[in-house]
């Protein structure tokens, strides 16, 4: 009998927001599962697309990109340049005939553990629906 899917989630977070959530969800206690590898970061517009193309290549099965609520980037405009570059970047991922949903970008502050837990623990049931991503690169 084979074990369940369990997917294998990167998590590349912002340092003074997202990261800190995490820290805040991890001190507090809360709960989600252990599915997320998190790269730490400066900023979420400092994230390359190529480093999320990087990750499926190397067999994650969803990517999480996490910073700053809108209007409170320390670097003042990084979440922006984030949004709008991962917006581009997930009609990519269509081109290339990768489900959207294996990509997620979410905003939370260093005072929302509860919330980053939840979006962790959503972003593992959707991809245990999906199933492994079955990625063929040349």
């Amino acid at each position: 009998m084979s074990e369940p899917f369990e997917p294998k989630i990167v998590g590349l977070l912002c340092s003074w927001c997202a990261y800190a959530g995490a820290d805040t969800a991890g001190v507090s206690r809360v709960q989600y599962p252990p599915n997320l590898r998190i790269v730490r970061v400066m900023c979420s517009g400092r994230v390359d697309p190529l480093f999320v193309a990087r990750a499926f290549e190397h067999g994650a099965d969803g990517v999480l990109v996490a910073g700053c609520h809108p209007g409170d980037c320390h670097y003042l405009s990084g979440n922006n340049y984030a949004e709008e570059r991962f917006a581009k970047f997930a009609q990519l991922l269509d081109f290339f005939g990768l489900d959207q949903r294996r990509f997620k970008l979410a905003w939370v502050s260093g005072s929302e553990g509860a919330r980053f837990a939840t979006i962790v623990a959503e972003m593992t049931e959707e991809l245990r629906a999906l199933g492994p991503l079955e990625l063929k690169v040349q």
